[in-house]
């Protein structure tokens, strides 16, 4: 017969990479048989000759009921009906095989398309009430008290059910190490309990293969490996014995267990909720050891009853602590509730959570302000651990116990916070509160030196496994009291809870926020409108006081000044008194001062914001040059302004003002108001500077406006101001006259403004003004008379007109609105379109409203 040997290629610098799964050898105690669906044989062991008297060459091709018996072909297809999954396997026992009185034990299972029949003879020892051992197994684990009690007490059963010198209960860490938790030997071999050993003693594919297959036996280290025949099949591919009973064992465990002195050894996996707890690890040390298969099937059965049970206690002890932890939370949720601050108090918050979540010390991160007590890194650090939790898995809990692996800085202080709990508490990876663990110096007993060196063993070279497996203890430091499973359950119903609440309160808080500017609104609003009436009302008994037909250029000024007040009123109100654009200030009253040639003055600058009272100086400053360049400079010939401004050292602004163009200048020859107001008004009103250059080519205006007065602002084109009409000179245009030709109704509750109102639409060519303080006299005009055009103040005391202008555009009577409330005021769906004149006015913007509500 060929050589059939295995001579698989691994590399064994990483044991992970070992395919135990195909060595394509058996355990020579049994032999296999890999069949077809219909039962023809495809695959034998070469030990089958030892039980049929055939080689395995001659029974390829053949039915296995030529060689098992129809009998047991029969027994092992119908338990084929029984399995549940891929990884299941099925057992019988006690089954002759043809011509001989031999029992053997038989297990079967499906690998792809194949059916893999394992048997072996049975042995001596039989277990005749199945049940009752069970349990009275069952019911010794019940009766023990305490966690190390019932896993001593596992051991215990398992040493008594399969005779091997020593079992342990092996558990599985976070890092894949394992700890000897409980133990039961004979006398005389020494203990390993409490010796932990690193990971790499049981590779990744092992513990996968601890999952798959809950039961392995190793009977004789010793033992020479059965090959499988032939090696390969058709298609080049090894059997896979990942399920097999038999499954010879990696000549790198091999030379482990002898390191070891183990003769023989068995492993029952603990699986809990699909993951491997850990296993029952047997050894044995006088010769080789064989528990029958049925024993050793019961001793699988125990395992996994034992798994339930231990499952079920550490369920009891979670929810146990997850019912205390959730009623401190409730405490601590109810008590945020009814006094949000205490989010921000983490004296208060750690006392709280330390029944909940154990900690150290507690640190709250909140709109990039930090609150701390207790052991906590340094303030500084903290933005550091924040901005790395910001660049992971954004809201997710996230625990560590050794913080320096993920911030390599946190080196510098793990005595003091070595591990941290972060829950995130907000709908962004903004804000964290933060639990951190000291560090826990500890003394790990590790099972030989955890670092094998890598060496020439007798396969190769390789991580050899080591020789000796005296005691070899290792500090271990850096790290904290790890964050179990139950405390990172309550850690994320904490988080859900926070959110919950902190929505809670920010949207209360909105909404607060929502209702104090609705009366902030509706108080500047109120104030523009009285602010308003009273420049009118100046301005109206200014008006009242002239004699008919007299021309006085002070009145004008006046007037115009009053405007500019107006003018700069409106863009500090429009935004609730907020800071507005020194770019729309001049514009403003280029604008309301050139009409359309206001591209004579000329803006740059960056973009600055004006604090209301300097905003309100300002106005009255370019308000004077401007109407001094229109009468006497620049702006009166052909020439033009520049107005450039920047920002100093110190952060003043300075501005500019240059005529060019204009007719040559001359210093005046006295120091009028207008002059006033623009060489002092700055610097006794806001403490800056104000210079005046009568150059021969032009006016130049110098000004600084200190820092505390500006600030930089967004950048935002200059404008012609919103809602109003015209031009505000003072000066009637020349085509302003009989632009009326018939009756006019005038609605305005106060008498003087009424006074003025009503000057202006006789000018214009009303024939008649009809005027009414009230809805009732407005409503009662229109019923008797018809009227050209309408002019409505829009609030009357208590009253408002709007029911006048529907009644009017009922009627199709042409109308305006005047109002003190300047943008504040709402208008109603249906009258959007309508024109909206600003208190104070003027005979220009009465005329400018005029032409384009008739043009309408």
């Amino acid at each position: 017969m060929a050589d059939i040997t295995l001579k698989s290629e691994v590399d064994l610098t990483n044991c992970d990479r070992e395919p135990i799964h195909q060595l394509g050898a058996i355990q020579p105690f049994g032999f296999l048989l890999a069949m077809s669906t219909d039962w023809l044989i495809q695959r034998a062991s070469n030990n089958v000759s030892e039980f049929f008297g055939l080689s395995a060459d001659e029974m390829l091709g053949t039915h296995a009921a030529d060689h098992l018996g129809i009998s047991t072909v029969h027994t092992l297809r119908n338990r084929l009906t029984l399995l549940r999954g891929l990884d299941a396997v099925e057992r019988v026992f006690g089954y002759e095989l043809p011509g001989s009185t031999r029992r053997f034990d038989f297990a079967v299972h499906v690998s792809g398309r194949t059916v893999i029949v394992e048997a072996e003879p049975c042995v001596g020892e039989t277990q005749p009430d199945t049940a009752s051992t069970i349990r009275a197994m069952i019911s010794r684990l019940d009766s023990t008290p305490d966690e190390k009690a019932f896993l001593h007490e596992g051991a215990r059963q398992v040493r008594a059910l399969t005779g091997f010198d020593r079992v342990m209960v092996y558990r599985f860490d976070s890092d894949n190490s394992g700890k000897v938790v409980a133990e039961a030997a004979r006398s005389g071999i020494g203990s390993f309990l409490d010796l932990r050993y690193p990971a790499s003693d049981i590779p990744v594919q092992a513990r996968q293969l601890y999952l798959r297959t809950p039961f392995r036996i190793i009977a004789d280290v010793d033992a020479t490996p059965t090959p499988i025949y032939p090696q390969l099949d058709e298609r080049g591919t090894p059997i896979d014995l990942s399920l097999s009973v038999l499954r010879s064992v990696s000549p790198i465990h091999i030379e482990y267990l002898k390191n070891m002195g183990v003769h023989a050894s068995m492993s029952i996996s603990i699986v809990i909720e699909g993951k491997l707890w850990g296993l029952f690890a047997c050894h044995h040390y006088d010769g080789p050891r064989l528990p029958g298969f049925e024993r050793r099937s019961i001793a699988e059965l125990f395992g996994q009853m034992f798994a339930l049970k231990l499952e079920g206690r550490e369920r009891k002890a979670m929810a146990g602590y997850e019912n205390n932890a959730r009623a401190a939370s409730d405490r601590l949720l109810a008590a945020i509730v009814g006094d949000s601050t205490l989010l921000e108090n983490p004296d208060w918050l750690g006392s709280m959570l330390h029944d909940t979540v154990p900690n150290d010390g507690i640190a709250i991160w909140m709109d990039g302000r930090v609150a701390q007590d207790g052991l906590t890194p340094p303030t500084g650090e903290l933005r550091t651990i924040v901005r790395r939790l910001n660049a992971m898995a954004a809201g997710r809990i996230y625990a560590t116990d050794r913080l320096a692996d993920t911030v390599p800085s946190a080196a510098a202080y793990d005595d003091v916070a070595a591990g941290v709990l972060a829950i995130p508490i907000s709908r962004t990876p903004r804000d964290y509160v933060l639990l951190f663990r000291q560090e826990q110096v500890r003394t790990v007993t590790w099972a030989g030196d955890p670092q094998k060196p890598a060496s020439y063993g007798p396969h190769g070279a390789r991580l050899t496994p080591r020789q000796s497996f005296e005691a070899w203890s290792q500090e271990v430091r850096g790290r904290s009291q790890p964050f179990s499973e139950a405390e990172l359950r309550v850690a994320e119903m904490l988080r859900i809870s926070l959110i919950e609440i902190i929505l809670r309160i920010t949207d209360e808080a909105q909404e607060e926020r929502r209702r104090a500017a609705e009366r902030q609104d509706l108080l500047i609003a109120e104030l523009n409108h009285r602010v308003r009436n009273i420049l009118a009302l100046i301005r109206g008994l200014l008006r009242q006081s002239r004699e008919p037909g007299e021309y006085h250029p002070a009145f004008n000024m006046l007037d115009g000044r009053i405007q500019s007040l107006a003018r700069a009123h409106d863009q500090i109100t429009k935004d609730n008194w907020s800071p507005a654009p020194l770019s729309t200030l001049i514009d403003t009253e280029a604008a309301a001062y050139l009409g359309g040639k206001r591209d004579r003055v000329e803006l740059a600058g960056p973009d600055v914001l004006l604090q209301p009272q300097a905003f309100t100086t300002l106005a009255l400053v370019f308000h004077e040059l401007m109407t001094n360049s229109a009468k006497y400079g620049a702006l009166s010939d052909n020439g033009g302004v520049t107005v450039d401004w920047r920002f100093d050292a110190d952060g003043d602004l300075r501005i500019e003002w240059r005529e060019r163009g204009g007719p040559p200048v001359r210093p005046p020859t006295r120091e009028g108001f207008g002059s006033t107001i623009i060489n002092r008004s700055i610097p006794y009103d806001l403490g800056g500077e104000a210079r005046v250059r009568y150059e021969l080519a032009g006016l130049e205006v110098d000004l600084c406006v200190p820092a505390r007065h500006v600030s930089e602002g967004p950048s935002a084109k200059p404008q012609k101001p919103a809602g109003r009409i015209g031009v505000a000179t003072g000066i009637a245009p020349a085509d302003s006259a009989a632009l009326l030709s018939g009756a006019a109704l005038l609605v305005e509750d106060s008498l003087i403004i009424a006074m003025d109102a009503e000057d202006i639409l006789l000018r214009l060519g009303a024939t008649r003004v009809a005027t009414a303080s009230t809805l009732a006299q407005a409503l009662t005009e229109i019923d008797r008379d018809s009227f050209e055009i309408a002019l409505l103040d829009v609030n009357l005391g208590q009253e408002s007109s709007l029911p006048i202008a529907q009644r009017l555009a009922e009627r199709g009577v042409p109308f305006f609105f005047t109002t003190g409330y300047g943008e504040q005021m709402q208008r109603i769906k249906d009258l959007e379109e309508v024109v909206v004149v600003n208190k104070p006015y003027d005979l220009a913007g009465i005329s400018a409203a005029i032409r384009k509500v008739l043009k309408k």
